[in-house]
């Protein structure tokens, strides 16, 4: 998992070639917000595959695979419970070391909840 914090201001398409740096993976996810030609050179370029519906400014639209563009849904799942955190929902922290530092700490405990034992 990686985390970048990005000015509030910032798309989120500014970071994606920070976080995709280096990752060894075959398939990368990702929204209609997404669908940039850097951004689909740079992930075809490591070797992976774009699952990134286009958006309807594009002449030729993508086909997208429904069984592996679904996987999304445990990321927007994911950002949901995240929200579930007051202080991270409000932004209660003023420096961005503080916020980054809580959402890691939120994300570790969710990770976490998920593989504990339910017996």
């Amino acid at each position: 998992m990686r985390l970048v914090l990005t000015a509030g201001q910032d798309h989120d398409l500014r970071a994606a070639p920070l976080l995709l740096a280096g990752l060894k993976c075959r398939h990368v996810v990702a929204d209609r917000g997404y669908d940039a030609n850097a951004l689909l050179d740079l992930i075809r370029a490591s070797g992976a595959k774009a699952h990134i519906p286009s958006t309807s400014q594009r002449l030729v639209h993508r086909s997208v695979d429904r069984r592996i563009y679904r996987q999304r849904n445990l990321v927007e799942r994911f950002f949901c419970k995240l929200k579930h955190f007051r202080r991270i929902a409000t932004r209660f922290d003023k420096l961005a070391r503080n916020f980054l530092a809580a959402v890691a700490l939120a994300s570790t405990r969710l990770w976490t909840r998920a593989y504990e034992s339910t017996t």
